[in-house]
């Protein structure tokens, strides 16, 4: 059971990592904090040491609802092909999964964090080696299955794969225009089938 305290900091979490990932570690100010959750300065410094432990645990937060998704997806039964697509059909809709996030917390963090707080920056940049970890780990056993073939050693197609992804999240986010999402998952599929599948 938790206790109060645990389920206070949870709350916190939860309701300013929208907030951060919208606005960005500079430019969300301690009255958005105050004003999103409806306590007190006082009362959120009471649960973290400073304004970085909280941009940091609520980063932390929105990845790990982001990483769960993922796995579901990749741990899906089937070969090797089959997890791919089922990674790529939840691309297709990414936008609309990171609405309650506040956005695509790699690029949102990934970008806003990069001159102003090592520590988040370097928190995304793991997040980005652990993604692609996870694609290259089920193209290995796709290769080793005899499912597929890469002209590429596995972590290198998956950081291409990963690329063009996020390229496709960051027009997306930018154009506000989906088209960007929709047409490069279904350039990735056919290239899948074209260059990979046996």
């Amino acid at each position: 059971m938790t206790t109060k305290a645990e389920r206070t900091t949870a709350f916190i979490i939860e309701t300013v990592a929208p907030v951060f990932n919208k606005h960005g570690y500079v430019g969300t100010s301690m009255s958005d904090l105050t004003e999103a959750t409806g306590l007190t300065k006082g009362a959120l410094y009471g649960n973290f040491e400073n304004k970085e432990a909280l941009a940091l645990a609520a980063y932390e937060y929105s990845i790990g609802k982001l990483l769960n998704a993922i796995d579901e997806r990749l741990n899906v039964e089937g070969n090797s092909l089959e997890k791919l697509f089922s990674l790529t059909r939840f691309y297709r809709k990414y936008d609309i999964f990171t609405l309650e996030l506040g956005g695509c917390p790699v690029l949102n963090v990934g970008v806003d964090a990069q001159h102003n707080n090592q520590q988040l920056a370097a928190a995304a940049r793991e997040t980005i080696k652990l993604i692609e970890g996870k694609i290259a780990l089920v193209l290995e056993n796709g290769v080793n299955n005899n499912e597929i073939h890469l002209p590429v050693p596995p972590l290198q197609f998956a950081k291409q794969l990963f690329t063009m992804l996020q390229g496709a999240i960051a027009m997306n986010t930018i154009c506000n225009d989906r088209k960007y999402l929709i047409n490069t998952v279904a350039y990735l599929e056919v290239l899948v089938n074209r260059e990979i599948k046996k």
